[in-house]
């Protein structure tokens, strides 16, 4: 139901954990009014929707007004529940296997409304998975488990943190009439960086800048509006892309042939079949983009090449020359490949320097442990240049904001130009501003005639030119 009463910031300064702090914001959420908070990565966008759920510590100024029950969806709120399933497998001591909690374990325990979450996990197509272990589910199907959650507890107020992210197509159309219909007697909060997918429903935009509200407008006031769009289409230099080492290069590979040659190959568990009889070659210079609803099998078929599927050892797959299951290290065919991923960023939870992840790309470890050469810092510098993060170099990696991490984790895996580069979702979580600048460093790469792209994404309007060739899942 609405909440009867004005949420009000006055002069409200919050500190979290000493790695972010929102300054003096003063903030008016009415009855009937739907806020969208746009702004740069870094800005503050999720730490001010946090606040609305309770996160951080008021150090300064008075929030009145905000209800006890708060929906939730954010990357924090999903990779805390990650991290959460992942402790699990400290089992590993006690000599058992941790399966996890299922899908609709979680979805029974977070929930009010048993019939609504009931519609929304068959509308969400979540039905097959329900006894599947969270966190064996996709980037796309956790996001849904993360909004049935949040939908179906009943909340006085809604906060969606990039809600959108992760879902297909049919999915998102789904969400966005479904909101619609929870706008009408619940007041919503969201945090997007694709002001084009701003529902009709929201009344008023917030831009976040340098943790402080800098504007704010009712979306009925044009010329207002008219300020705060030119703020999401910031033009952007242009970008070049750095050497690589010179000195620690790649071995050569054969021109002649595939990249990568998959042969009648399926993925099954039990009786669930992701997909069968899948052929596909991947040929140096050429440049795909592969698309599929959630649960299609994309990620699958992604681990299939980089050796990180135990299916890859049953199926006819051969990869920069090595036949799968023949002995080979998994190594030999890792240090060819660039990648990129949700999965990679949650991982990716070590403290160390801007400059030592983009450098950690040439040894592909999650944090760097090899005495970097001075050539290999320089190329990192560069690359923070390209970044905009030159006088950020000694921060840590831990302190960056989620569209920050995604971007830098893109310069580690392209910083050895390496023969295939792997983006899956690459712009999910980024701003305008960024994602803009990711599309054109992956157009420099597909330019560049040195290095294959393999480019997973659900959003036509991310389309790169120089990506023509495309394999659909799922269709």
């Amino acid at each position: 139901m609405t909440s009867p009463v004005e949420i009000t910031l006055d002069s409200v300064s919050v500190d979290f954990d000493g790695r972010f702090s929102l300054t003096e914001i003063d903030w008016r959420i009415a009855p009937q009014q739907h806020w969208l908070i746009a702004g740069p990565n870094g800005a503050g966008k999720s730490a001010l929707a946090a606040v609305l759920a309770g996160a951080g510590e008021i150090t300064a100024g008075e929030l009145s007004g905000l209800p006890a029950n708060v929906g939730l969806v954010s990357y924090e709120a999903q990779a805390a529940l990650i991290a959460e399933e992942l402790k699990k497998d400290d089992a590993d001591i006690l000599d058992v296997i941790s399966e996890g909690t299922s899908v609709q374990e979680l979805i029974k325990r977070d929930t009010t409304d048993a019939t609504l979450a009931a519609e929304l996990v068959e509308q969400f197509g979540l039905t097959p998975l329900l006894n599947r272990a969270f966190r064996k589910l996709s980037t796309g199907e956790t996001r849904k488990v993360m909004l049935i959650r949040a939908l179906a507890s009943e909340p006085s107020l809604l906060v969606l943190d990039e809600p959108f992210d992760g879902l297909d197509v049919k999915t998102h159309a789904m969400l966005d009439k479904h909101l619609h219909q929870v706008a009408a007697t619940t007041p919503i909060v969201m945090v997007l960086n694709r002001v084009g997918e701003r529902p009709s429903f929201i009344t008023h935009v917030a831009w976040v800048e340098a943790g402080r509200i800098a504007q704010s407008a009712a979306c009925a006031d044009a010329a207002s509006m008219d300020e705060l769009v030119q703020l999401f289409h910031i033009k952007h230099s242009q970008v070049a892309l750095p050497d690589p080492d010179p000195i620690d290069r790649l071995p050569v590979l054969d021109a002649s042939q595939p990249l990568v040659t998959l042969t009648d190959v399926s993925i099954k568990y039990s009786d669930n079949v992701v997909f069968e009889n899948l052929s596909w070659q991947i040929n140096p210079a050429e440049h795909w983009q592969l698309t599929g609803p959630n649960g299609s099998g994309k990620t699958c078929l992604l681990s299939l090449i980089t050796g990180d599927h135990p299916q890859c050892y049953v199926n006819n797959i051969k990869v920069f020359g090595y036949q799968r299951g023949n002995g080979e290290s998994i190594w030999e065919i890792k240090r060819f490949i660039g990648y990129v991923s949700t999965q990679l960023q949650w991982e990716y939870r070590v403290s160390t320097a801007l400059r030592n992840v983009i450098i950690s790309g040439f040894h592909d470890s999650i944090g760097l442990y090899a005495k970097p050469s001075d050539v290999q810092k320089a190329i990192a510098d560069q690359w923070l240049d390209v970044l905009g993060m030159s006088e950020r170099a000694n921060e840590s990696f831990t302190q960056c904001s989620y569209g920050d991490k995604r971007l830098l984790l893109i310069a580690r895996a392209m910083v050895k130009h390496p023969p295939l580069l792997i983006l899956d979702e690459p712009c999910l979580g980024l701003d305008d501003m960024n994602r803009e600048l990711v599309l054109a460093l992956i157009e420099k790469i597909c330019a560049s005639g040195k290095t294959t792209v393999l480019y997973v994404n659900h959003h036509a309007e991310d389309k790169v030119p120089g990506i023509d060739k495309h394999l659909a899942l799922g269709q």
